[in-house]
């Protein structure tokens, strides 16, 4: 396949649904693990065509929505200093923080746009290298990078860090709030309420780290995990090859998007990691801790870490009650069981991350599935 047109033919899709639907004999559950795939799936109606046997359940997969509220309130603290140039990408300005009130500061606003919006300068960027660039032409005022991503991000970022060391860069800094999928993945597989029989996991996440990582998670838990593309066909492959696993009693990692993946990943990239990163514990918004899920800079680039810099403690958050977007992000719950869904969370008020996320299961239901809303 050549063009981007071939992986959404309604014909061949149809095709593909009409196999699932012939060697699936009984119910299964599967999660992708991809705001990513999670979009696609909702845009193009990928679950409609699957029997009614088939559940495709929605995963944390969108690194915006499981930044912790205390971290964005951090954001905002920061981006609200006249002295700092705060740097993001585009998606977390509308993520509502958890309002938390700080010693000798007044409330805080409930996200960075509304900073923005008062006259805090923040700026929109697509690669943290940008952001090095904005502290190189502005050497009077610190710069801040907001650190947001899965694995798939994490070398850029990593390159940020290490150009500004060898530059020796005084002004530049992260709020770093990287996380690892598998530790995802091993903690909804061993919650009391997971449902979860087989995972899609995430293309562009193994594209960076191959997907070897998988391999301990299948043996130990017994369920497929299938690396999977992005658009209606590869999703429908990807689902295909799960199922036949699951029919056939197999647990096994296998590789649908080999045109972009490799069994050991970018190996060159994830070496810049580790110079650059440690492995850590991190908080996930919705679910909670998650040992060893996050990445954080080694001592050697401590001068770079914000929260260090500016002397960062903890805040004390407060997340909104009526959201159930944790629920939703652990797969135990759709965007619409959520009763604040499409009424009292909307993109425009949102109560959580996934509701405003390019990424998030709330924003595609909310997009692409209005009859919900209504309903």
């Amino acid at each position: 396949m050549k063009f981007v047109d071939e992986y959404r033919d309604a014909k061949v899709a149809q095709k593909y649904a009409g196999a699932i639907a012939q060697i699936t004999t009984r119910p299964w559950t599967i999660m992708e693990i991809c705001g990513g795939q999670t979009h696609s799936i909702i845009k193009y109606g990928v679950d409609e065509l699957l029997p009614e046997e088939i559940n495709l359940i929605h995963g944390p997969g969108c690194p915006v929505c499981v930044t912790p509220a205390e971290l964005i309130d951090k954001a905002i603290a920061l981006a609200s200093r006249p002295d700092i140039i705060f740097c993001s990408f585009g998606d977390m300005l509308r993520v509502p923080g958890g309002r938390a009130t700080l010693q000798n500061q007044s409330r805080l606003s409930g996200d960075l746009l509304a900073v923005k919006a008062t006259g805090g300068d923040i700026r929109i960027v697509y690669s943290p290298l940008d952001a090095l660039k904005i502290a190189l032409a502005n050497p009077a005022k610190q710069v801040i990078f907001f650190a947001v991503g899965f694995e798939t991000t994490a070398p850029t970022t990593a390159m940020a860090v290490y150009q500004a060391a060898q530059k020796g860069v005084k002004n530049f800094s992260l709020l770093v709030s990287h996380v690892l999928v598998p530790p995802a993945m091993e903690t909804i597989l061993s919650s009391p309420h997971n449902r979860v029989q087989g995972f899609l996991a995430a293309g562009h996440v193994c594209t960076v780290m191959g997907y070897t990582e998988y391999e301990p998670i299948v043996h130990k838990y017994s369920v497929p995990i299938v690396v999977t593309g992005f658009e209606p066909l590869d999703i429908l492959q990807g689902i295909y090859m799960c199922i036949k696993q699951l029919e056939e009693g197999k647990a096994e990692v296998q590789n649908q998007y080999s045109r972009s993946v490799h069994r050991h990943g970018n190996e060159i990239a994830q070496k810049l990691i580790r110079e650059v990163f440690e492995v850590v514990p991190r908080q996930w918004r919705g679910i909670g801790a998650i040992p060893q899920s996050g990445l954080g800079l080694r001592y050697r680039y401590a001068e770079f870490d914000a929260e260090k810099r500016f002397n960062l403690t903890n805040y004390p958050v407060q997340e909104e009650k009526e959201c159930l977007s944790g629920l939703v992000l652990q797969g135990v719950k759709k965007p619409h069981d959520c009763p604040a869904f499409g009424t009292n969370c909307t993109p425009e008020h949102p109560l959580g991350a996934p509701m405003v996320s390019s990424e998030g299961a709330c924003a595609a239901y909310y997009r692409y599935r209005q009859r919900l809303v209504s309903n």
